[in-house]
Order: C-alpha cells, then structure tokens, then sequence
C-alpha cells in the first residue's frame, strides 16, 4: 500500500455489524429462544462455520448459494502453494448455509457419543451467497432445534415445534401471527392421485410453494411449462387453497383420501398430520395460533412429512419468520442407515432487522448499566469504587465515571446511554455515609443512606 493511500474501511457487503443497542437486542431475544429451547430440554452444540463442499452438497444443493472456501488456508505470499493444491473431491469446503447438514455430518462423527432421540439447538452464524438487500444477509444467525431418531421418531416431535415457536414469539410479544402447518405426503399423495409422474412430482411441490410470491396465474403457468395439463393445474391449485377451521380442513382431506384414486400416500399424510394437530392442542396451543395451510410446501428437497411456516398476521410481507418440517433421509446419507428428524429454525438476523424497520421491535439501551456513579472529586474515589462493587454484588450493572467534569455533562453521558440513575456523592455525603439518588427519566432526587443504597435502587428499578 502507498502511504498516503485511503482504506476502504466500509463493511462488505450483505455481512451486517451492530451497535451496541442492535447487539443488545439480538442477545435479549437470543436469552428468550434458549429458556424455551432449553426448557423442552433441548442441548447446545456448535458445528465449524467451514465444511467439506460434499457435505453441504449431500442433499438438497444450494448451487449459487454456497459461499466456497479454498483449502488449504494460506496467505496470499504462498498463492501457488494454494493454487497447486487444488479445490476439488473431498479437500474442497465451503461456510455452511444452513444448520441442518451440518448437523447430519456431526451426527455422523459422533454416533457412538449421542443418545438418542437426540435434541440439540444451535444459534450460530451461517452464510449464504446471495445478492445482499435490504433484509437480505450474506451472514446472519439462525437459531435452530431439531430432534433425531434412529429407525423411528414420534410425531409428538413434530407437535412440539408449534408449541415452542408459540412459546418464543409470546415472550417476544410481537403480536399476532399464525404458525400454518401441512404434510409433504399429502401434497405427494394428492399429485399421484391426478396421475402427475413420479419424477415431476418434486419440480410440482417447488412451484407450489412459490404461491406467495409469484400469485395464482403464474403457479398454473409454471405448472404447465412442467408438462402438468390445465386440468390437473387448475385442480391442483383448486387442492391448495382449501380453508376453513382445522377440523374442516382434516375432514375435507379425509373425504378426498376416500373418494380419489390411488390416495395410499395421501391418505398417510392425513393420518399423520391429524396425529400432529391432536399433540399441538394437547400441548395447550391456542386455536389462533395455528390452522392447516395446504400450499405450504417448503422447497427443500430433504423434507418428507409435517412442513410449518409462520407468518405474522399484518405483516406477510415480512415472509415467513421461523419455519421448518421433518425429514426422513437425510442424517441417514452419511451412515445408510434410516435416522428420521425434525426442526424449526429462526434467522433472528433478519427477523430482527425487518421488525425493527417496521416498528414492531425497538433497539435496548446501549448499556446494559442501571446506575451510573458520578465522579464529584477525584479523592473520593475509593469511596465511588467500593459503592459501586457493592451495587454490582447486589445484582445491579453500574458505570463508575472515572473521569471528572462538570455534573451537568456526567447526567448528559448517563442518559445519552440510557441509564436511569446516578449516585451523586460529594465529601459531606460521603462523611455522614449518605448519598444521592437521582432519577434520570423523572427528574427526582433523594438522599439515600449508603447502607441502603442497592435496596432503593433495586425497588426503583421494578
């Protein structure tokens, strides 16, 4: 570099930085989603941000998506050492785009260490490569459960997920939303019954599930560019928007199951899904909270059965904001053997940034501090520090301002910070073990005794 040459000091682009009060925010609600995760007895794991390319693209290959890494990791003084070395086969990795392969591989690895069903939670950063916009990332944080099984996995697995997500966005307190759930078997069944061929069935499910996004017309046309006939796009779209309450919707998918032909599958699917529905309410989810929604899909190709998304209700612009389903096969492509799972997932980077932008969450103060103790003479600063170690043993966050200027400016740094009191103590105070208390958002100041200090601030703070 030329001295004198500018740095481009600017985040690249589609990776996100936070201020203090953003940071403090995801921490909050990143606290709300492990009590609960934790409280169905969900355990933590981390996988390596880095996996072999193989891996990532053992099921369901995000092509564009991944980001590539270059092995072996060399400086850029030892280019041709790295070129040589080649990218390809198994030495070739790239930052995993999701949570849920890695966690297949790390099933992999770790066989013989894990009881199963085996629950873990994840709240890692991924990375995906696409075109960066507004509430798109290239690195964001998802926060993932999912439960595997060896050989079989209950469908009360799949019952719990509503009941956490219902759990998470309650203490959230986002408002309403509404968790729709379908059965990829269902989808497939039905498709079998209108005589789709085995192999366009997949292709049928991705467009499907573009319903929201690109409307009506244009679904029946995809369909048709697939080799699907008018008829068959017009019953299939006619089969997706069935509505009604819960039990309406079971019903008409049991006449269906009934009535269709060659509707083993379809049947299965609502046999299961209804076996879903029954854990949810037994699970003590409120009816507004969920419904059964038949054009939920999810693109993915390793689902298999029970799929959800939820939407907050006068917001779907705002997409899906936790979403997921089970899947049978995929653990299973690294050890041949049948390992079935299920999980939900939350990408609480761009779930935070679009609430925020819509007003419907706000940034926490930039310090996690409740008291500030003002510096009013440099010689009273053994007094300051041990007040302030008595505070914090009391479970209170305190700033002891080291540096001393004029009181007006220390009230000005506190409230900038978003602090709510400062403890004013001058030499009278601290001889007669008195101090201040002074109260930020209300203007009000009393005289405290030192010795009951933290029991004031604590009963102020509630």
């Amino acid at each position: 570099m030329v001295k004198g040459d500018k740095i481009n000091f600017s985040t690249p682009s589609g990776f996100p930085e936070f201020l203090p009060s953003e940071k403090r925010l995801e921490l909050h609600l990143l606290d709300i989603i492990r009590r609960v995760f934790e409280s169905y007895g969900f355990t933590p794991i981390e996988t390596p941000a880095v996996e072999r390319l193989e891996v990532l693209q053992a099921k369901g290959n995000q092509g564009d998506n991944i980001i590539y890494g270059i092995n072996p990791i060399l400086p850029p003084n030892r280019q041709a050492e790295r070129d040589k070395s080649g990218e390809t086969g198994s030495e070739a990795r790239a930052l995993k785009f999701d949570q849920t392969v890695p966690l297949a591989a790390y099933i992999a690895r770790h066989l013989n260490e894990l009881t199963f069903p085996f629950a873990r939670y994840q709240t890692d950063v991924v990375f995906r490569g696409e075109r960066a916009k507004d509430g798109r990332f290239r690195q964001f944080r998802q926060c993932d459960i999912d439960v595997v099984a060896r050989r079989e996995l209950s469908l009360l697995y799949d019952a719990q997920m509503p009941a956490i997500i219902t759990e998470i966005f309650e203490a959230i307190n986002i408002g309403d939303f509404l968790i729709r759930i379908n059965n990829r078997k269902v989808l497939t069944g039905f498709f079998k019954s209108l005589g789709i061929a085995e192999n366009q069935i997949k292709s049928c499910i991705g467009i499907v599930d573009t319903l929201e996004k690109i409307g009506e017309s244009k679904v029946k046309q995809d369909l048709e560019k697939e080799g699907i006939a008018a008829e068959q796009s017009q019953k299939i779209i006619e089969f997706i928007k069935i509505d009604g309450s819960v039990d309406e919707v079971l019903d008409k998918l049991k006449y269906l199951a009934q009535n269709l032909p060659e509707t083993e599958q379809l049947s299965l699917g609502v046999t299961e899904l209804e076996t879903v529905i029954a854990g949810v309410r037994n699970l003590g989810v409120a009816e507004n909270r969920f419904c059964i929604d038949l054009s939920i899909a999810r693109g993915l190709d390793y689902y298999t059965g029970t799929v959800y998304e939820t939407t907050l209700l006068g917001h779907e612009a705002l997409g899906s904001i936790c979403s997921g389903g089970r899947y049978e096969e995929l653990v299973g492509v690294f050890l041949g053997e049948k390992m079935p799972g299920v999980g939900i997932s939350i990408g609480l980077t761009r779930l935070i940034s679009r609430l925020l932008k819509a007003g419907i969450l706000n940034t926490l103060a930039t310090t996690p501090a409740q008291v500030m103790v003002v510096n009013m003479q440099e010689d009273l600063m053994p007094t300051y520090l041990k007040v302030s170690q008595h505070l914090r043993q009391a479970g209170i966050n305190v700033i002891t301002n080291f540096d001393k200027r004029p009181l007006g400016k220390q009230f000005q740094l506190a409230d900038k910070q978003g602090i709510q009191f400062c403890v004013i103590i001058g030499s009278e105070e601290a001889a007669a073990q008195k101090s201040s208390l002074k109260d930020l958002k209300t203007g009000e100041q009393v005289e405290v005794l030192l010795e009951n200090l933290a029991e004031e601030v604590k009963r102020r703070l509630k």
